[in-house]
């Protein structure tokens, strides 16, 4: 594993340095990163921008919305807490496994006396608390692994970017996010800085690293024009959302998923599948083939079996889709 070097405030360009590790950076198949953004948004892949954030307070606030190639629910980072990646090339399994990547992490809290776990999903927790949570993304035998960790993020302005702007509702809101997070700074017997965190756990799951690998100037000019052409653009980060007469939504232990449906004369017209569930492959191959299908359950289970939706799906079966559609 080689240790990518990162010092970037940008979540445009630290989004677009993930993307060219994985598809054209050549050095090494597996790569490491641990870096930080400024105040931010980090939406999930399948979730409806508009939906999960206060509009008015990003835009006064002046907080980036980057769109993750990842799915899985909404987050705030800003300068106190960070980010951490793992890049694995030539992994033949697509299946999600959270375990593998997030045990180290564990380990090297716990190196700092901070008595970490993994729980439900996709979250590690201290003392019943979240500090972090995870996602995947595999594409063309490569895997992606990130997460985040709360070490001295602002909680009070993760609960005001991403709820609606009425004070008694995030009084209440802060209140709750106090009560079920909390941050790593908060839970260490001797004060350390946020680059001290950094450098400590880095040097612990760095044990077996191949090396440092520093962008050169090549690099730097690539990534920024990833970030420019995909990750700064509106079309990535909020998207067209077409008139839609149907929505329908459910929870499960894979996620959220919703669908969203355009129904004219019986027949679906129109499809867009958002939730903050993690995908196996591109749930665009699922919404699409629902196009010119009859809003029946008999004609929409055949066509999800047809082409095995479930297998594009973590954690949500065939039964599951059925009932967040009809």
């Amino acid at each position: 594993m080689i240790y990518v070097e990162n010092n970037s405030l940008d979540p445009f360009f630290n989004f677009a340095l993930e993307c060219y590790l994985i598809n054209e950076l050549d050095i090494s198949d597996e790569y490491f990163m641990f870096w930080r953004t400024e105040p931010t948004l980090m939406i999930g892949k399948h979730q409806n921008t508009l939906e999960e954030i206060n509009k008015d307070y990003v835009k006064e606030k002046n907080i980036h919305v980057v769109r993750r190639i990842s799915g899985g629910g909404t987050i705030y980072t800003d300068p106190n807490g960070w980010q951490f990646s793992f890049i694995v090339k030539n992994k033949q399994s697509r299946d999600i496994d959270f375990s593998t990547y997030t045990t180290p992490v564990i380990k090297a809290l716990n190196e700092l006396g901070v008595k970490a776990e993994l729980s439900g999903r996709n979250d590690i927790l201290i003392n019943g608390k979240k500090i972090s949570g995870n996602a995947q993304y595999s594409n063309n035998n490569c895997l992606l692994h990130h997460g985040s960790i709360l070490f001295n993020t602002d909680l009070d302005e993760l609960v005001r970017s991403i709820t609606v702007s009425d004070e008694k509702i995030v009084s209440k809101g802060i209140k709750s996010v106090r009560e079920r997070v909390t941050n790593v700074a908060d839970n260490l017997d001797k004060k350390i800085s946020t680059i001290e965190f950094r450098d400590l756990m880095v040097s612990y799951l760095l044990k077996d690293a191949k090396g440092t690998y520093k962008l050169n100037e090549k690099d730097i000019l690539r990534v920024k024009e990833i970030a420019d052409s995909k990750f700064r653009t509106w079309e990535w980060n909020y998207g067209k959302s077409p008139e839609f007469n149907i929505t329908k939504s459910k929870r499960f232990s894979g996620g959220k998923v919703e669908f969203k449906l355009n129904v004219k004369n019986g027949y679906i017209e129109q499809c867009t599948i958002f939730g903050d569930f993690f995908s196996k492959g591109d749930v665009r191959i699922v919404a699409d083939s629902l196009i010119g299908c009859p809003y029946k359950e008999e004609g929409i289970r055949a066509k999800l079996d047809e082409i095995r939706a479930a297998d594009f799906f973590h954690m949500v079966t065939i039964d599951e889709l059925v009932s967040c559609i009809i």
